[in-house]
């Protein structure tokens, strides 16, 4: 009896441990991380190629969907971009005035491993433009315009340490180029290069737009300088045209424009206005022609001129377009056209009215003269006779 009593023990002991302390099937089950894992530049600016191996001894995973997670980023940025691909390769942009650096560890699905995925290690890889030449030859002040979404001009200064000798080149490249492209047409200072008027840039909007301005000199190495950016974020168009004011009821004013000439659609413009009534001037923002109400029918002076700025829908930024003419609206029109010429009228019509009573009064002067003369003439006929 007792020898059962220990078997239904002992029993139960097991049971408990197979059902709560149970090791999982694939504890066991681990994967190489991808192999010879690298950063290449193939010479377009920063955009750069991840590129890596399929793990070693994957024979038990033939008909399993291989999957990698990759991280990249800047060195130095606080976050990672994260990729999950079935891929060998992954291609973005990178700041190459800073480092680069990416991981990448293999994935397999759950239902290749009994309910649970696994991951290998990490593999990691980075990459550095080849150092040379102090910072402070570094172009300064680079800006670029994409000028009514149509014509892009750059320009910088030389770096504080360059020499006078020192001239710089400018590179370019973005997405359906075949390689990097030098500037065509330099703007020039003393002989030195100082700026970059780019031909017609076909296919480049909405695209990551890459330049690298580097530099010569006989006597040190110049450190290039990277750029990105997209064209559509830089465009600064054409301001309005066509401005009118008119006043409705006294009271209601409306103001309207006509669009910026040029490529850019009317969908994609914003516009800021600058409204003054006497002394007093606000703005606003809209998208198209507004109408207001004056603060005092008393007003004498109502002004506006607007300025344009691609929208959120068309581009992330813009550039706002210089201040079109001002248009103006001074008084009642009809009392300014009566006015106007009233006055004018008030003192032609004087001028005459005295012209005229001068001319009576000579007249009548004359005539009494003539008179009197006719009357001695009489008077010493009478006598005579």
């Amino acid at each position: 009896m007792a020898f059962v009593h220990l078997d239904v023990r002992h029993f139960c002991t097991l049971l408990i441990c197979t059902t709560f302390v149970s090791v999982p099937s694939n504890a066991e089950i681990k994967v190489n991380p991808p192999e010879d894992f690298e950063i290449v530049d193939p010479g377009y600016l920063g955009y750069l190629s991840l590129q890596w191996q399929r793990p070693l001894f994957l024979d038990n995973f033939q008909d399993c969907p291989i999957e990698y997670e990759l991280k990249y980023r800047n060195i130095g940025s606080k976050y990672w971009k994260t990729i999950i691909t079935k891929n060998l390769h992954y291609k973005d942009g990178f700041d190459l005035n800073k480092g680069v650096e990416a991981k990448i560890h293999t994935l397999v699905p759950a239902q290749c491993t009994n309910g649970l995925e696994v991951r290998s290690s990490w593999s990691e890889a980075t990459y550095w433009t080849s150092p040379r030449g102090n910072e402070d030859t570094k172009v300064r002040e680079m800006d670029c315009v994409y000028y009514n979404w149509q014509h892009l001009l750059c320009s910088w200064k030389p770096g504080v340490s360059a020499h006078l000798v020192t001239n710089y080149q400018l590179f370019y490249w973005f997405e359906g180029l075949k390689y990097a492209i030098q500037c065509p047409d330099y703007i020039k200072a003393n002989g030195k290069n100082t700026g970059c008027r780019f031909p017609h840039l076909e296919s480049s909007d909405y695209k990551d737009f890459y330049i690298c301005v580097n530099g010569s000199s006989e006597s040190h190495p110049i450190q290039p300088s990277y750029f990105i950016f997209q064209l559509q974020n830089i465009v600064k168009p054409l301001p309005p045209e066509y401005l009118s004011l008119t006043v409705e009821n006294s009271e209601e004013v409306n103001l309207r424009w006509s669009m910026p000439k040029g490529p850019i659609p009317a969908k994609c413009f914003i516009y800021e206005i600058e409204f003054t009534e006497d002394d007093t001037t606000w703005t606003t923002t809209v998208e198209n022609e507004i109408q207001i109400t004056r603060t005092s029918n008393e007003s004498k002076k109502l002004c506006f001129l607007v300025r344009s700025k691609i929208n959120m829908y068309c581009s992330d930024d813009g550039l706002w377009s210089e201040w079109s003419d001002e248009q103006c609206w001074k008084g009642d029109k009809w009392k300014e056209t009566v006015v106007f010429f009233l006055i004018p009228f008030a003192f032609i019509s004087l001028f005459v009215l005295v012209i005229t009573c001068l001319l009576l009064y000579n007249q009548r002067a004359l005539l009494k003269t003539i008179f009197h003369a006719k009357k001695e003439v009489f008077s010493h006929q009478e006598t005579f006779f």
